[in-house]
């Protein structure tokens, strides 16, 4: 049987819960986790476990993940988005979102490898953003955040792949999730001057909200089948805005590579 054990965070909505049914649709086990527990009450079963979890607590992580047992399956999907421009949001708003963002599944990862390289398998999955393939105007802590997590993903996967453990990222596009509803945190001040780049993001993301074209219950069943057919892609675009945003960014940095080609020569030795 190709049954997996999974630990996936941020489960009481969203992609958390979409995957997590998705898992356990597929005949997986499951430890489901959230920081309110009770928000994710009614996914107890014989084949999930479901643990309070908040990834920013570097000691509650290490708990949570030894209480788990053997793991085979990493899904970091704990996350919500700050919008505002930079200089909008307070410090206390950039730390915490961050942290959560970034730091979060680091901690989450950090505890989970050494079981991972003991049994010399395991799949990373860390759910990233839109944004990190290239930026708006309003999410640049959120959207930087989320570009760390890549990066350190990107390395990660190089450190790990002799070790028989797979690492993905997922890039998920607009998705009717409550993201922009309920995981959507507003800076602490608005300054006039901002509202025609990062507030202008703002209202579009307002009037969008409801009318997402993607849909995480297949976004949860691609990340499934993925996992379970052995399949682990550095980058997995979710949704044709995505695919299309990849191409865009391509062919901007090929635009770029090629205007500053000369100036680039001539500063090597």
């Amino acid at each position: 049987m190709n049954q997996k054990n999974w630990l996936i965070t941020g489960c009481s909505s969203g992609f958390g819960r979409a995957i997590t049914e998705a898992a356990l649709a597929a005949g997986q086990r499951v430890i489901a986790t959230a920081r309110d527990v009770r928000s994710i009450a009614d996914l107890e079963s014989n084949a999930c476990r479901v643990l309070t979890l908040d990834v920013t607590d570097a000691e509650n992580v290490r708990e949570v993940t030894a209480a788990a047992g053997p793991l085979d399956v990493i899904v970091n999907n704990a996350g919500y988005g700050l919008i505002g421009a930079v200089e909008e949001c307070s410090d206390e708003q950039i730390r915490r979102n961050v942290e959560t963002n970034f730091f979060g599944p680091l901690n989450v990862i950090r505890a989970a490898l050494p079981g991972l390289r003991a049994q010399r398998s395991g799949h990373i999955v860390n759910i990233s953003a839109a944004a990190a393939i290239s930026n708006y105007a309003g999410f640049g802590i959120y959207g930087g955040a989320k570009a760390a997590l890549e990066l350190m993903s990107e390395s990660l996967r190089l450190e790990l792949a002799p070790l028989g453990i797979k690492v993905s990222l997922v890039q998920p596009g607009p998705f009717r999730t409550e993201f922009i509803a309920r995981g959507l945190e507003k800076a602490a001040t608005q300054i006039d001057d901002y509202q025609a780049s990062s507030g202008k993001f703002a209202r579009f993301l307002d009037s969008m909200n409801g009318k997402q074209p993607g849909d995480p219950v297949k976004a949860a069943a691609a990340i499934v089948k993925l996992v379970l057919d052995g399949e682990a892609p550095l980058h997995l675009p979710l949704g044709k805005y995505v695919v299309k945003k990849f191409r865009d960014k391509a062919a901007a940095l090929t635009r770029e590579a090629e205007k500053w080609e000369g100036v680039a020569a001539t500063t090597d030795f």
